[in-house]
């Protein structure tokens, strides 16, 4: 059976599986087995997979690693040292003072209702009093880009590290307009039915950290490396946990 790897879609599955192949065969080669990287259409459905047991090793950001530790009992491991931030992203043309309330009314996107850059993005949406015309969800964050330089949006909500990950043509069309407190990133959590394997994992997860392939890994994607979580870091993220619980209790899925 394979060791399988479920990572949350926050950008398009070919990246996912692009970005993550140097673990892959660090892992197959550690494991000795076959390990195969998995992902979901939408950070809802991940979650739902990922309750279910569908993924040995998940990595996704602090709000569903909360929501998977507490409610399926997975093990965090590590995460990035990065530090993580959910970003607003508007035209370049867009008048630096610009208030918020000139949101008012239009189209505004998400990567989808369970990742923590959309559900950000509402609180900051709340905290400025805008009422958008309508939220759209986008899978990936280089094609909310191109529809926010179309016109098509007005803002769109992405991760800090998604947006420096977008070309330079595109960022020079683009500027941050609001970007989030720093706040827990991706996760690494072992499915419980493998807590045994814990420290081999641990294990192997470091030795790629300081691999010359995992070290490429960290600089092409800003990572800095992996560190332990601190004391208390999940916790913040509750607020956030309970809105996927919502979601996915009001979407139940197949």
């Amino acid at each position: 059976m394979p060791f399988r790897v479920g990572v949350a879609p926050h950008t398009s599955a070919r990246l996912i599986l692009q970005q993550y192949q140097p673990l892959r065969a660090s892992l197959e080669k550690g494991l000795g087995q076959p390990v195969e990287i998995a992902t979901a259409p939408d950070f809802t459905d991940f979650a739902r997979r990922a309750l279910r047991g569908e993924y040995d090793l998940a990595i996704t950001t602090g709000h569903q690693a909360l929501l998977l530790r507490d409610d399926a009992h997975y093990l965090p491991l590590v995460t990035y040292r990065a530090p993580f931030q959910a970003v607003v992203v508007g035209l370049a043309s867009m008048p630096a003072g610009s208030s918020a309330a000139q949101l008012n009314g239009k189209t505004v996107l998400g990567l989808s209702p369970s990742s923590l850059v959309t559900l950000w993005g509402i609180h900051w949406l709340e905290q400025n009093k805008v009422k958008p015309q309508r939220m759209q969800f986008i899978s990936a964050a280089d094609s909310m880009a191109q529809l926010v330089i179309q016109h098509d949006a007005v803002v769109g909500f992405m991760s800090q590290a998604n947006y420096e990950k977008l070309s330079a043509e595109t960022r020079a069309q683009l500027r941050v307009v609001a970007r989030s407190p720093e706040m827990a990133g991706r996760i690494y959590l072992l499915h419980p039915r493998l807590a045994s394997r814990q420290a081999q994992l641990m294990r192997l997860i470091q030795q790629f950290g300081q691999s010359a392939e995992g070290m490429q890994y960290f600089q092409e994607n800003k990572l800095d490396g992996y560190r332990l979580l601190k004391p208390g870091e999940l916790e913040v993220m509750r607020p956030y946990a309970d809105e996927v619980r919502r979601t996915l209790a009001t979407q139940p899925g197949h």
